[in-house]
């Protein structure tokens, strides 16, 4: 039985590192959150990257940030990366400030371009840390952090190829506390929609900041979504691209999108970001995702069928080998990104008309769920605290 963390007197500090997309920030938030209701006098302190998505999203959850002038390398030009070695100087310089002001007895790893010179900071300064490693493939800097980690919380089998096995424990991805408390039906999310509960309906996401060959499918795919008003489309753009999407929709029905619906294509739904993802998971019959490990842990979580199209610009091909351990236990289909243009859209509504393949991938996908994770993670946190 695991020990009952909650009841411990101690006052936790903890830091929690890491962002850049949405994939990190939400299961952060809720690892979190979860540290908060077993411990609510823990003192939790975000460290992110300055001008990234996090210095929003973890403020707006009720959490203090800190922000590292740190950088991704590019690694198409090389050249380039000397401006990037100096703010990770900087950044590794600024978290070795941050943590002897906040004195923290643990720091959490989420991936993200602060989680590196964070935890390696806090590692050389004797805070022990915990490295939480989404993705089926381990990246370059979690590799590295975890010769020093004290606890790897992994959400594939097989992660002993990477990390010292003694140190993992599996306990799944976090995903978006809504999601599991959030009880909307189909017929309330199909009013806020403005669509026809009766009506199959896919959910088109690509990740908070968009996906380029998701979008430019589903703009040459105009004349297809056009020719089956049986089937809705709920098509999240992602900020990047909503301005183009919007322009591609005005050239193809003649009518300037001001809102998120247009009335000649009544059957399409279009937005840069769905604040209410229950109502458009509740309403999905089939989404069409990026193959990151947040979205992943969420269509398992909820037991929704998906064709997913892994993203070919990240680290170590990462989205390919999550999809695939998906694949392979027939719990997702897959679309690769070079192919998309070419039979995405057909492949939806081929998987959308037959039933049993709907309930296999349905059912599969639903064995795969951990609805613990974010508790799980917290309470290796607090062990570390406990234990020291």
């Amino acid at each position: 039985m695991k020990e009952n963390v909650s009841n411990k007197n101690t006052k936790p500090r903890v830091i929690i590192s890491g962002g850049g997309t949405g994939g990190h920030i939400f299961p952060a938030i809720s690892i979190a959150n979860a540290i908060r209701e077993l411990r609510p006098q823990a003192e939790i302190l975000f460290v992110g990257a300055e001008g990234r998505m996090e210095m929003q999203r973890v403020p707006d959850a009720g959490y203090r940030i800190i922000g590292l002038p740190v950088a991704g390398f590019d690694r198409q030009h090389l050249w380039k990366n000397f401006a990037v070695i100096l703010k990770l100087l900087r950044s590794q310089w600024k978290a070795r400030k941050i943590i002897r002001g906040f004195r923290p007895q643990v720091a959490v790893g989420v991936g993200g371009y602060a989680s590196g010179p964070t935890l390696k900071t806090a590692s050389m300064m004797g805070i022990p840390t915990l490295i939480q490693e989404q993705n089926s493939y381990a990246g370059v800097t979690n590799k590295l952090l975890a010769k020093k980690a004290s606890r790897i919380c992994v959400a594939y089998d097989g992660m002993e190829r990477f990390f010292p096995a003694d140190r993992i424990v599996q306990t799944g991805n976090p995903v978006r506390q809504a999601l599991l408390t959030d009880s909307t039906n189909r017929e309330e999310a199909a009013k806020f929609f403005g669509f026809d509960a009766n009506k199959k309906t896919v959910l088109v996401i690509g990740g908070s900041l968009g996906a380029r060959t998701i979008n430019q499918t589903l703009m040459a795919g105009l004349p297809l979504i056009k020719a089956h008003p049986d089937v809705q489309f709920i098509w999240q753009t992602g900020k990047i691209y909503i301005d183009q999407v919007k322009e591609a929709i005005t050239t193809f029905t003649g009518e300037p999108v001001r809102s998120s619906r247009v009335s000649s294509l009544p059957n399409l739904y279009v937005t840069d970001f769905i604040k209410h993802m229950d109502c458009a998971y509740a309403l999905a019959d089939l989404v069409i995702s990026r193959a990151g490990a947040g979205s992943i842990s969420e269509l398992c979580l909820l037991g929704k069928p998906c064709i997913l199209v892994p993203s070919p610009n990240v680290a170590e091909d990462h989205q390919t080998k999550n999809a695939l351990a998906l694949v392979e236990k027939h719990a997702a289909l897959c679309v690769k990104d070079a192919e998309a243009k070419d039979c995405l859209l057909n492949v939806a509504l081929e998987a959308l008309a037959d039933n049993e393949k709907l309930a296999e991938l349905r059912n599969n996908i639903s064995r795969l769920a951990r609805p613990n994770a974010a508790r799980d993670i917290a309470e290796e946190v607090l062990k570390l605290i406990d234990n020291r």
